[in-house]
């Protein structure tokens, strides 16, 4: 396989996802980031845990679809992340999703 094969094959991949997300993002109502990961959930609950001088997120969802090219199944019924870095949670506004006239 060449390189211009590969720079394809993941092109067409990255399409794929992109047309997916489009497809499904309507069924959800939040979208979430990580520092790893996108996702879409229904329902999402975002707790804030210290030991000692440490500070990490644990985030879990329900519902929620992964935005994961490598992944075969992106959608999961329960998710739980841990993450040290800031997560944001955005609820998604349904006019969002409107293509204006």
């Amino acid at each position: 396989m060449s390189t211009e094969d590969l720079e394809r094959y993941e092109s067409d991949m990255e399409l794929q996802l992109y047309r997916e997300y489009r497809d499904v993002v309507g069924l959800f109502s939040h979208v979430v980031e990580t520092e790893r990961r996108f996702y879409l959930a229904n329902d999402v609950d975002v707790q804030v845990r210290n030991a000692g001088s440490e500070t990490w997120f644990e985030v879990t969802m329900t519902d929620a679809w992964v935005w994961d090219v490598y992944r075969p199944a992106r959608f999961v019924k329960k998710v739980r992340v841990i993450t040290f870095k800031d997560v944001n949670v955005e609820e998604i506004s349904k006019s969002d999703l409107e293509v204006p006239s």
